[in-house]
């Protein structure tokens, strides 16, 4: 069973992880604004979270499954490219 002073250093070192957390995402918000008038802070971020989603897939079938159905949604969503 717990004792107070178990349950009261979890708690402690809880906040403190949270707190951190929180100064960090201070701290990234921070860096976007920095960068905002030389990249798009939020095509960056679609394109980080883009290539850690494909980052994961690891089988060559993997990927052109990923390519083939971001082909077909890209066209069914409408989204035009600009190159």
């Amino acid at each position: 069973m717990a004792t107070n002073q178990d349950i009261n250093e979890l708690f402690e070192r809880y906040t403190r992880i949270e707190h951190e957390m929180k100064l960090l995402q201070d701290d990234k918000k921070e860096l976007l604004a920095e960068f905002k008038d030389k990249v798009d802070p939020k095509a960056f971020q679609t394109a980080l979270r883009t290539a850690k989603m494909k980052s994961r897939l690891k089988k060559s079938g993997e990927i052109q499954d990923f390519q083939q159905a971001l082909h077909i949604l890209e066209k069914e969503l409408c989204i035009e490219h600009l190159d």
